[in-house]
């Protein structure tokens, strides 16, 4: 019965030999993830186009639900940049962003995508990310990264424009909005930009966003007076999100399944290939693609009573917290008392932080992901994959992130029936 209980529920491995030599490990990788976390939280909500509190909230119920029941004890879950850009695009062609609306219809579309990975990993379809090849999930992040990057533009710069999923019309309003940018804000964006790059070339262990953020905070509290022009976050609500079933809509929930799909995909994607070259370093456990589905489809289902919109796992803070000495699912337990504590007490201490420094950590994490060594050694070795690769990146630019994930599905298979063929 152990043996089977340890397969549905993970922690069980791992909790019963627990020792003080992996809590010291966990509580510094748990501590450094918790302090990125924070600002990216606040980040990303932007991109979703909610009120930054929610970014937060996605780093709470979520987190605990995926340390017990993921099979991958580095992997840190949350708010992500590419799952919170789709949110965006498929959420604003239902409400008004911010709005009550638009924030309960991104709830109830968490609700969606948790049931869908959840009853996916009972029932085993883990298979179905076969059907994606390792060029096209290539060619479909790096393409995402840059939409993610340029739509922070308009942060970057302090302009209004519009947040899209096609390379065009971003281009284009860069272009026409260019002429009003703020001196201020682009060059406190570009000078946080320049710092992070700096750190990261020093130690990737050394906070950059949290540094830039405080930094950033500082100049707006002593020099606010005159840099009236600067956007910053203002007030975050502080106080924990209180419990609710998200309201049910049948036509509301027909119209966001396209999006809840999507979202499926790309944050079961994004866990296996994170998961998976996390296991490659150590030799304490294997990743299960099924138990990955369960597990993200709880962390979604519970967050969504928590007020959280799609979460998925972040391959910046994955990283960050294997390379920190993280070693078990306690890690993430450390992150969210972190967390915990800031939309308690702390919140009040981002208000004058500027969005523009947000953009700053957002534009260089993203960018970060844009793969062009794979590119290079593709075009050496497999020149199939390489055009693969090219038109998903090329398919999801121009389409946008939805026709991005079909034609990338449509051209594995075709390659697919191709090999076999031969």
């Amino acid at each position: 019965i152990l043996m089977n209980l340890k397969k549905i529920i993970p922690i069980l491995e791992w909790l019963p030999n627990y020792n003080k030599s992996l809590f010291k490990d966990d509580l510094v990788a748990g501590i450094i993830v918790g302090i990125i976390l924070i600002p990216q939280g606040i980040a990303y909500a932007l991109i979703a186009g909610l009120p930054p509190i929610y970014g937060l909230y996605c780093a709470l119920a979520p987190q605990v639900m995926y340390a017990i029941f993921g099979s991958s004890r580095q992997v840190a879950i949350g708010p992500v940049a590419m799952d919170s850009l789709i949110v965006a695009t498929g959420v604003s062609t239902l409400a008004l962003a911010g709005s009550d609306s638009y924030i309960s219809i991104a709830i109830l579309l968490a609700l969606l995508v948790g049931l869908i990975q959840f009853f996916m990993g009972v029932f085993r379809l883990g298979f179905v990310v076969n059907l994606l090849s390792k060029p096209v999930i290539t060619g479909f992040t790096s393409a995402i990264a840059l939409i993610i990057g340029l739509n922070q533009f308009g942060n970057l710069f302090g302009v209004d424009f519009t947040q899209s999923d096609q390379i065009q019309h971003l281009i284009k309003n860069i272009w026409e909005q260019l002429a009003n940018y703020s001196s201020h804000t682009t060059l406190i964006g570009c000078f946080s930009i320049v710092l992070i790059i700096i750190f990261r070339k020093i130690n990737k262990k050394i906070p950059n966003a949290l540094i830039v953020v405080i930094l950033g905070i500082l100049v707006i509290k002593y020099f606010g007076k005159s840099l009236g022009d600067v956007s910053i976050i203002r007030d975050i609500p502080s106080g924990l999100p209180s419990f609710g079933v998200p309201n049910f809509d049948i036509d509301q929930i027909r119209e966001l399944l396209p999006i809840a799909l999507t979202l499926v995909m790309v944050g079961y994607l994004e866990t296996i290939s994170i998961g998976k070259s996390l296991e490659a370093k150590q030799e304490e456990y294997r990743i299960r693609p099924n138990q990955e589905l369960i597990a993200l489809g709880l962390s979604n289902l519970v967050g969504s009573l928590f007020q959280a919109y799609p979460i998925s796992s972040s391959f910046s803070r994955s990283a960050v917290n294997q390379e920190s000495g993280g070693k078990t699912g306690m890690a993430a337990l450390i992150s969210v008392v972190m967390v915990l504590l800031t939309v308690l007490f702390f919140t009040p201490l981002f208000y004058h932080l500027p969005k523009t420094v947000l953009a700053a950590i957002i534009i260089v994490a993203v960018f970060g992901l844009i793969n062009i060594k794979e590119a290079l050694y593709l075009l050496k070795v497999n020149h199939l994959d390489f055009w693969l690769m090219l038109s998903t990146f090329i398919g999801t630019l121009l389409l946008g992130i939805e026709f991005g994930i079909i034609v990338g599905v449509g051209l594995s298979l075709i390659v697919l029936i191709f090999r076999t063929s031969r």
